[in-house]
């Protein structure tokens, strides 16, 4: 299942975005992610369009079963690729910055293997 970037950031910003405040609205992903709100309904349109969220008609958005799945698979590629390079002596902004940009294009193989590897090696 291979999605745009962007969808996939505005997916893992509206689940950690639950995840601190029990709920989510569009402008709190535009707060988030430091996006206009007008850009931010055009991309939640598309996405519940293409049945990844849910929103009620008090603007109260939710993932569905298939925007969860993607959402919790870049939020933990996200977390594990930030904590690999924080054992690797890079500072947690710097390493949390990066992982959001490797998070995306990282193959399966090379992902299971930085997991595999941080399991393994745990302090």
């Amino acid at each position: 299942m291979k999605i745009k970037e962007s969808a996939e950031n505005y997916l893992e910003s509206i689940l950690i975005i639950k995840i601190k405040k029990g709920s989510v609205r569009s402008i709190d992903i535009a707060n988030e992610l430091k996006f206009t709100k007008p850009s931010v309904s055009v991309a939640m349109k598309n996405l519940r369009e293409e049945g990844y969220i849910n929103m009620n008609s008090d603007g109260a958005i939710t993932l569905t079963d298939k925007g969860l799945e993607i959402a919790e698979r870049v939020y933990e590629r996200h977390e594990i690729i930030a904590q690999a390079l924080i054992k690797l002596g890079v500072d947690e902004a710097t390493a949390y910055e990066d992982s959001c940009k490797i998070e995306h294009d990282i193959s399966e193989l090379s992902f299971a293997k930085i997991k595999e590897h941080l399991a393994t090696h745990q302090k």
